[in-house]
Formats: structure tokens, sequence, C-alpha cells
């Protein structure tokens, strides 16, 4: 395999500025509008346990038929082949609905984690994983504080799985899916200032069906599925330990006090793994 050091030092060259400046994970500006992330809010006290989010999603995602039925105190989580799983948690409320997906964090630990960019947080809200930039690493698996990537491990040709927000259909101008597919009004689709606003109106006017807490609202520094339920989160299966500031936040300290050598191996993997890349694609080409 070829080497093209040209290459290799041009995108080492912008990975550093990259790693210099920072990554801006909050609402893009421009001159003429702002672009607000797009979200989803989950409301418990009105999901039936239908799994029709969990059906539609396996189809345009082409992903296996979900097994059927749940089992109350059964937690089933997100998995190589599913990207979204509902689950019936027995409360002090009693029998309560919880959904499992992709949180898509403001500042997402799995962005903040990948070396070379292959998880993306778009500026349309999305935390999306591109097959193309991915070399493999599974970092953005250890640092989710959620545990949501998987990897297709008995795969020939492995792939990073996990929820997208259908991003593709909200590039179209079409809501996800899920929320599409939804019939009894669980899922609501909207910015997250909208979605929030919303919530709150709905705790607000209904104190007795709701905890007056939005999770999603300040967790991990802000996501982008929020949730409204009538029982505790900490009854449900959502890890308390979970900080409210955001875990890329917890490497900014880091970038002044470790050697520079240490500061610029992501930027050096960055410029070998696409100037390798790029050599490899090159020779396919002329076979």
């Amino acid at each position: 395999m070829g080497f093209d050091r040209r290459n290799f030092f041009r995108t080492i060259g912008v990975a550093g500025v990259t790693l210099a400046v920072g990554k801006s994970f909050g609402s893009v500006t421009t001159k003429d509008n702002i672009v607000e992330f797009q979200a989803m809010l989950y409301d418990s006290t009105r999901c039936i346990g239908c799994l029709a989010c969990e059906r539609v999603c396996a189809k345009v995602h082409n992903l296996p038929e979900p097994p059927e039925g749940l089992k109350a105190g059964v937690v089933r989580k997100t998995t190589e082949t599913q990207r979204v799983a509902i689950n019936n948690c027995n409360t002090s409320k009693g029998e309560v609905f919880v959904r499992k997906s992709c949180m898509h964090c403001n500042e997402p630990a799995c962005t903040a984690a990948c070396l070379t960019e292959a998880m993306h947080k778009t500026k349309e809200g999305p935390v999306i994983w591109r097959e193309s930039k991915c070399m493999g690493c599974r970092y953005c698996m250890v640092s989710c504080p959620f545990d949501v990537p998987k990897f297709e491990f008995h795969s020939a040709n492995p792939k990073i799985q996990k929820c997208d927000l259908c991003y593709d259909r909200i590039k179209e101008g079409k809501i996800p899916a899920c929320a599409e597919a939804c019939p009894g009004d669980a899922l609501t689709f909207g910015t997250r200032r909208e979605l929030i606003s919303e919530a709150r109106k709905r705790i607000f006017e209904n104190p007795k069906d709701y905890i007056n807490q939005i999770y999603g609202e300040e967790v991990a520094g802000g996501t982008g599925l929020l949730y409204l339920s009538s029982a505790p989160f900490s009854e449900q299966g959502f890890d308390p330990k979970i900080q409210n500031s955001s875990y890329p936040a917890l490497t900014k300290g880091f970038l002044y006090s470790v050697p520079s050598v240490d500061v610029l191996l992501p930027p050096l993997l960055l410029g070998i793994y696409a100037a390798t890349k790029n050599n490899h694609s090159k020779e396919e080409d002329n076979e």
C-alpha cells in the first residue's frame, strides 16, 4: 500500500486546527437565520406499548424484525440489530413504559472520543455515524454514558448501529419514522426549545399525571431525546450517576495539562487513516 505524504500532512494540519479551536455543539448561527437542534419528546403516559416504533425503525433501516411482546420488569437494551427498545417497568406508580435509544446529546461524548469524526453531531441535531470515516476503534461505545452505540461483531463488514433520528428523512423535510408511526401520540418531533416548552406545559396543566422533571433537559449537558413520565426515572433503568454537565467539558482542562505528543495523537491518527484510506481507494480504482 502506498503512502501519500502530501495528503497525510494536509490532513494533519486540518485536524490540528480542529483540535485547537474545539468543536461547536450549539445551534448554528448564520447571517440570515439560526438553525435550532431538532429533538424528540417521549411521553410515557401516552405510550401504549404497541411496539410500532420498533417495527417501523427496523423496516426503514433494513434491520431484522424485533421480538414481539413485553414482559414487565425485563429490561431490553438496544443492540446491533435493534436501534429502539420499549420496556415495561415496575415502578412506585405501577407499570410504566420507557423508551431506550440514542439520546442525541447536545455535546456528545461519542463525538468527542471519535478520532476520525465518524461520529458526528449534525447542525440539525441528530448524532450520526459515518461509515466512510470509521476506523473501528469503538471509542464511541466506551465513552457513551448511556451505553448506546453497538458494534456488529459477527458481521464481515461491521457497522456501528444506533438511532440517527432518521436523519435522511429530516433532510427531506419529513419527521422520524417512529414519530410518524406512533398511534398513541407518545412521540413528538420538533425543535428542542419547542419541545421543552410543550413538556413544561403538560406538567403544569396535569401535575397529577407527571413527576416535575423533564429527563434530558439538563442531564449530560442536555439531550435531543426528552422524557416525560409519571414515575421517577431512577425506577426506569436510568443511571442516576450520569452527571448534568456535558462529558466533553471534562476534557477541557486536560488539554492544558498533558504533553503535546498526547494532544496531537488524535490528529496524527486521523492523518494516517485518511492518507492510507485515500491511497487504498486509488489502488482499488486502478485494479
